[in-house]
């Protein structure tokens, strides 16, 4: 017979998980899990506010597939967690959070830092749990794990009232509960899968068509970005030579280097991204839901082409778009079946006129895409082309010892994250994470944090503006303390860039509350954190500072007046985007 309290139930089975580190708060609430948690093998990391603990925890699980937990207190840490939960939840990304919350008895007295925790979390995690008695935490934090990675992967949230934290419980054995993988020991089945007597018909038809295509399309989202679905696709296109465009989710499925990659779709897409997904016959999207940024007008996007979709969650299959051909199914099984599939299918004429798409294409994104970055500089003293420094970093990274497959890139939310998505070449699954649904300012230094941990080795880029590097800046304390390998590349142009920029196309250049009227020193905010910093403008060698060992913040001086191109606005057709 084992004796537990249900803090020493919830340690030991994370342990059990595999699970390494945790990041938080301590406070009143969670204080029983903390007292246990100092005791135990896993490495806790105390950042400055608990949003921080949630992203920490993306970074981690973004960058591994793995699932990574965070904790906060009842109340204010609790709300404050819940940012970055409903983040993960828009992007599909496995996290647990665990948190206090008052005595059993006290709940719903309005007792001191007493919030609805449950409640507020419902809506924005992809299971909610509050436990009551300490025993029921032997069925909750496996079945957390096993949701948070089953199928569409989410977030989970754990409260436990205080009082069960501390309660002692018996029972006859641990729970089995295996080291992940960057998967559960045992998935639930997916939900309105595509039954296995119906896959081989489906695939086939799917390669049927295929093969029959003029001007096929392969759009990828953020459900290929794993390291095996990655694997999966690059073999398809071996074997079916295809235009690629991804969402920004997807970007890094295919290297940026593939012949036919052409980038970003959608509202600040490639123009010849947008160009092929407007001009296609037949679309193979994958992992994908078709949201707003990347349709632009939904009736204008894709119109003359057959949709073929294949998805984990049957919710996506028919919500935008309606799919001639629909697989309900993980990417993973589904692109080794469909490779061999179009392998048995002997090529068509249709195979030339591919190829003329393909090559018509390849022109106009070369063309584009040297114009951009060849594009000098507003004269604004100091100011730098921030797409072609973004293009250029790999190179600068490289020629300090430091090898680009090694870099992790983080960004925040805004014009920085865009130019990002747009030319920083990505070549592999996993190294490209920013906030895309729910596009949360101050994502990227956190996150950058979480990535560092979980990849020793490597080097973290996070890119970030003068607007979201505020949102959580205090968390440059937290990397002083680890001496993480994290470069932060602040682009200074002294407003809330992306909103200016709306504000200039769409509201007759009104700056209204996006101009700041006071801009910090960054560089002297780094120091005074204790972190090395430099302003490119001021040092030749800034690279060989920015890549040294440890943590350092680069700050980039640019124009006010430089806008992230190609920009559509709402309503319109993506080919029909602002270009110059």
């Amino acid at each position: 017979m084992i004796k537990a309290s249900g803090s020493q139930i919830i340690i030991k089975l994370l342990e059990l998980a595999g699970i390494k580190t945790v990041a938080g708060i301590p406070g009143g609430s969670i204080l029983p899990l903390y007292d246990e948690l100092a005791r135990s093998s896993i490495r806790h990391i105390l950042v400055r506010q608990e949003q921080a603990a949630g992203f920490i925890a993306q970074g981690m699980a973004r960058s591994t597939g793995i699932p990574a937990v965070c904790m906060a207190t009842s109340g204010p840490g609790a709300m404050n967690l819940l940012t970055a939960i409903a983040d993960a939840r828009c992007d599909s990304v496995p996290i647990i959070a665990i948190t206090g919350q008052v005595n059993t008895a006290m709940i719903g007295t309005d007792a001191f830092q007493e919030a609805d925790t449950f409640g507020l979390s419902f809506p924005i995690t992809k299971h909610s749990m509050m436990v009551k008695d300490a025993k029921d935490l032997l069925t909750a934090i496996p079945l957390a794990f096993s949701i948070a990675t089953g199928g569409r992967p989410g977030p989970v949230l754990i409260d436990v009232p205080r009082d069960v934290q501390l309660q002692t419980v018996e029972f006859d054995s641990w729970p089995s509960i295996k080291a992940f993988g960057g998967k559960a020991a045992s998935l639930p089945q997916v939900r309105y899968a595509t039954s296995k007597e119906q896959v081989p018909s489906i695939i086939q038809q799917m390669a049927q068509a295929l093969s029959q295509a003029k001007k096929p399309v392969l759009y990828l989202g953020g459900g290929c970005n794993s390291a095996k679905a990655a694997e999966g696709i690059n073999d398809f296109l071996k074997a079916y030579e295809t235009a690629v465009v991804t969402s920004l989710m997807g970007i890094g499925a295919v290297p940026r280097s593939y012949e036919f990659n052409f980038g970003m779709v959608g509202m600040h897409g490639s123009y010849a991204a947008n160009l092929a997904m407007h001009d296609a016959d037949l679309v193979l999207a994958a992992g994908v839901r078709f949201d707003d940024r990347a349709t632009g007008a939904v009736s204008k996007f894709c119109p003359n082409a057959t949709i073929l979709h294949i998805d984990i969650d049957a919710a996506e299959i028919n919500k935008i778009l309606p799919a001639s051909i629909s697989l309900v199914m993980d990417l993973e099984e589904a692109f080794p079946m469909l490779t061999k599939a179009v392998k048995k299918l002997a090529q068509t004429e249709k195979s030339s006129l591919r190829g003329s798409f393909l090559d018509s294409l390849k022109k106009t994104y070369k063309e584009t895409e040297s114009l951009i970055l060849g594009r000098k500089a507003s004269i604004a003293e100091n100011s730098i082309n921030p797409r072609a420094f973004i293009h250029g970093l790999p190179a600068a990274a490289q020629k300090q010892g430091v090898n680009p497959s090694d870099i992790i890139v983080t960004t925040d939310v805004g014009q920085h994250q865009m130019w990002s998505a747009q030319y920083y070449p990505v070549e592999q699954a996993r190294q490209f994470l920013t906030s895309g649904s729910l596009g949360t300012m101050g994502f990227g230094l956190p996150t950058a944090i979480g990535a560092a941990l979980a990849n020793p080795g490597k080097r973290v880029v996070c890119f970030s503006g003068d607007g979201s590097i505020l949102m959580n800046i205090q968390e440059l304390a937290t990397l002083a303390e680890l001496e993480l390998d994290v470069t932060v590349i602040v682009f200074k142009n002294g407003s809330l860039g992306m909103v200016r920029q709306q504000q200039e196309y769409l509201f007759e250049k009104n700056y209204s509350a996006s101009v700041f009227e006071k801009v910090p020193d960054f560089i002297t905010v780094a120091k005074g954190f204790g972190i090395d910093a430099v302003n490119v403008a001021d040092d030749k060698d800034w690279a060989g500072r920015a890549f040294a060992k440890g943590p350092h913040l680069v700050q980039v001086d640019i124009s006010m007046d430089e806008n992230v191109l190609p920009f559509v606005s709402a309503g319109r057709a993506n080919i029909d985007a602002i270009r110059d």
